[in-house]
């Protein structure tokens, strides 16, 4: 872990009674046509706890940004993943990446980033092999640093917007599935 960042944040799964904060901070830093919806993310909350990653302001105690997805043996990133938690399956050997979400006071410090390394971390241990996401066009360059792979444009329409679907795969541990 970034040692300067595990001084400035706790990394830890969601609390239930984190949802109010979940949703602000999606409706931050996503347009309304592209962030998920106070329903939806309630939802997902209470379906998909364990699958996000929240990164708590130790000054603050309060959320500085997250990043949470849907497992699924799925292969390919659809829309319905953004609005149906019910295609949550907690056995899936991929998951759909659903927001990175880091309010505009964190960002330039490294935390997505780091969100991002301690979350695939933690579903390889889990013996998933695959984060999949799609992002708009200048978000390509900052997913390919982080060692993504540029799979082209996606089947995606969500928001009205071009999205490219993005694929991150370290393959699959010969280990049982447990929780880290």
């Amino acid at each position: 872990m970034n040692n300067e960042l595990s001084t400035k944040f706790i990394f830890r799964e969601i609390h239930p009674d984190e949802a109010d904060q979940a949703v602000s901070i999606e409706q931050t830093c996503f347009p309304p046509n592209e962030a998920c919806s106070d329903l939806h993310m309630r939802e997902r909350i209470k379906k998909a706890s364990a699958e996000f990653l929240v990164a708590v302001d130790v000054k603050t105690g309060k959320l500085a940004g997250f990043l949470n997805g849907l497992p699924t043996k799925e292969t390919v990133f659809r829309d319905e993943f953004f609005t149906d938690a019910n295609l949550y399956d907690p056995d899936g050997d991929h998951v759909m990446l659903l927001g990175l979400d880091v309010l505009p006071q964190y960002r330039r410090q490294g935390l997505a980033t780091e969100l991002v390394r301690l979350y695939a971390e933690r579903e390889s241990h889990r013996g998933r092999s695959t984060l999949l996401l799609t992002c708009l066009k200048e978000k390509v360059e900052m997913y390919l640093k982080m060692g993504f792979q540029d799979l082209g444009l996606a089947n995606s329409s969500w928001g009205g917007e071009e999205w490219h679907e993005m694929r991150l795969s370290w393959g699959r541990k010969n280990r049982p599935r447990r929780p880290i």
